[in-house]
C-alpha cells in the first residue's frame, strides 16, 4: 500500500509544533512531589528530625533552591539545618527558610533535613508549603491544600500527619487535699494522730467516787480492827482460871 506524504504546506507547521512541544516538555519540571517525613510524628514531640525530599523530574534543569513556609505553631527560632546537598546553605526568613546552593543534576532529588525543637501540642497535621526553583528559572509551587471540592489538588503541599499527643505522666504526683471542684468537702488525708493517750481527769470531776472509796476502806479497817479485838478478848478469857 503506497505511503502518502504530507504536502510541504502541511508538513512544515506540524514539524514546528511537534518540536516546540518537545522543547517545552523537556524544559518544564514534571508533576513531581515534595515528600515529608519525621522520626517523631507526634503532636507535642520534642527534638524532631524532619526530612524533605523534593523530586526533580526535569530532564534539562536541576533543583537549586527550596523555599519552605513553616506551619503555625513552629517558629523559625526553633528550627536548625541538619543536612542538605553539598554546598547548600540555610537562610532563615520570618515565615520559614530557604536551602539553596549549586544546582543538582537534572532529575536528581533535593533532600534536606531540619530539626525542630517542639511540634505543636494540639495539631493533627502540619502543611509545609514548598517552592522549588530550578536552574533554568522555573518554579514548582507545592502549596495547594486539599479542599472539599478538590481533595487531590494538582500541586499539593507536603503534609506531615501527626499522632495525638502523649498523655501527661502522673508518676510521682502528690495528692492535694482541699475543696473539690464540685464544692464538696475536702478529701480526708492520712491519719497521723497516732494511738490515743489517756489524759488525767480535771481536778474535782471525780470527787464523789473518791469519797465513796475512802468510806469503804474505812469500814473495812473498822471490821478488821473489830475482829482483832474480838480474838484478843476470847484468848484472854480462855486463859483465865
Amino acid at each position: 500500500m503506497p505511503t502518502r506524504r504530507l504536502r510541504p504546506a502541511v508538513a512544515y507547521p506540524v514539524a514546528i509544533a511537534a518540536g516546540a512541544a518537545t522543547v517545552l516538555l523537556a524544559a518544564t519540571p514534571a508533576a513531581a512531589h515534595v515528600k515529608v517525613a519525621a522520626d517523631k510524628a507526634q503532636a507535642g514531640a520534642r527534638d524532631v528530625t524532619i526530612t524533605f525530599t523534593g523530586e526533580g523530574e526535569s530532564a534539562r534543569a536541576g533543583i537549586e533552591a527550596e523555599r519552605v513556609v513553616l506551619p503555625a505553631g513552629i517558629a523559625i527560632a526553633d528550627v536548625q539545618l541538619v543536612s542538605a546537598p553539598p554546598g547548600w546553605t540555610f537562610t532563615a526568613a520570618e515565615d520559614g527558610y530557604t536551602v539553596s546552593g549549586p544546582a543538582l543534576r537534572p532529575r536528581a532529588d533535593a533532600v534536606h533535613t531540619i530539626r525542630v525543637a517542639r511540634l505543636p501540642a494540639t495539631a493533627h497535621a502540619l502543611a509545609f508549603k514548598t517552592l522549588e526553583t530550578y536552574s533554568d528559572g522555573s518554579v514548582a509551587r507545592w502549596i495547594d491544600l486539599p479542599e472539599a471540592g478538590n481533595p487531590e489538588p494538582e500541586h499539593p503541599a507536603p503534609v506531615l500527619t501527626l499522632r495525638p499527643a502523649a498523655a501527661p505522666s502522673t508518676a510521682g504526683a502528690v495528692p492535694v487535699t482541699g475543696p473539690s471542684s464540685t464544692g464538696g468537702a475536702p478529701a480526708a488525708g492520712p491519719d497521723i494522730s497516732g494511738p490515743a493517750i489517756a489524759q488525767p481527769a480535771p481536778a474535782g470531776r471525780n470527787t464523789a467516787g473518791t469519797v465513796a472509796a475512802i468510806a469503804l476502806m474505812s469500814v473495812a479497817l473498822l471490821l478488821v480492827a473489830g475482829v482483832l479485838v474480838l480474838v484478843v478478848v476470847l484468848r484472854r478469857r480462855s486463859t483465865t482460871p
